[in-house]
């Protein structure tokens, strides 16, 4: 039977790249997206942490009435704040397999990210994990500076060719990521070109669900 996925994304982005990673698989996707969230949280002092938890448990538990059999959180300051929850649907955190495959590492890596926003919610949920399951990853953090405002515009490609001009130098450097979805085009044009790798937080997602939901291809792909 076909699963049905609920995706909770802070960004209409978001939904593209989600798409056309499953594309290839039998399931049923539903988009939730709020940018507003985020935004209230980082400029309205009277909008809490505890009002942003309480929206964003809203939201998860609007999404498990909807009929769907999992849902996936794309944004990790979303994860960050979402607590614990009476609902029976299980949720899966774009940024555990991306976790994962980060502390496999024991290497020098560098983390890139372009929404300085996100850095603080993410390597708090990275170093979280880390201390879970007994990692130390060796890890450097690099903003990207003035480049995700080029997105928010609806710059995608001068967004793109910026990203891929940093990773090119970095990946020479040491093991590079990326923490965000909106980095993983260009860091596959730099694997492909450079042939090497750069860890994404999609192929990793992909890779699990695939694994964990037991994702059967479409018919027309096999």
């Amino acid at each position: 039977m076909k699963k049905k996925i609920g995706c909770l994304h802070a960004h209409y982005s978001n939904i593209g790249y989600i798409g056309f990673a499953l594309s290839a698989y039998d399931i049923e996707l539903s988009h939730f997206v709020d940018p507003g969230l985020m935004k209230r949280v980082g400029t309205d002092e009277s909008f809490t942490v505890v009002d942003a938890e309480k929206k964003v448990k809203e939201q998860v538990e609007w999404i498990a009435q909807t009929g769907v059999d999992v849902i996936l959180i794309t944004c990790t300051n979303y994860i960050a704040l979402l607590k614990e929850l009476t609902i029976n649907v299980p949720i899966i955190k774009v940024d555990e397999p991306y976790f994962e495959a980060i502390c496999k590492i024991e290497e020098p890596q560098t983390i890139l990210f372009t929404n300085p926003d996100t850095v603080s919610g993410t390597m708090t949920r990275l170093q979280q994990y880390a201390q879970n399951n007994q990692k130390t990853p060796d890890i450097e953090v690099i903003v990207i500076e003035n480049t995700f405002e080029l997105l928010m515009r609806g710059e995608k490609e001068a967004y793109q060719r910026e990203v891929a001009h940093v990773l090119k130098h970095q990946s020479q450097q040491r093991i590079v990521s990326v923490a965000q979805l909106s980095m993983v085009t260009a860091a596959q044009q730099v694997e492909r070109e450079n042939s090497m790798r750069i860890i994404n937080p999609l192929t990793t997602l992909v890779s699990s669900m695939v694994n964990r939901l037991n994702l059967c291809k479409r018919a027309d792909q096999r």
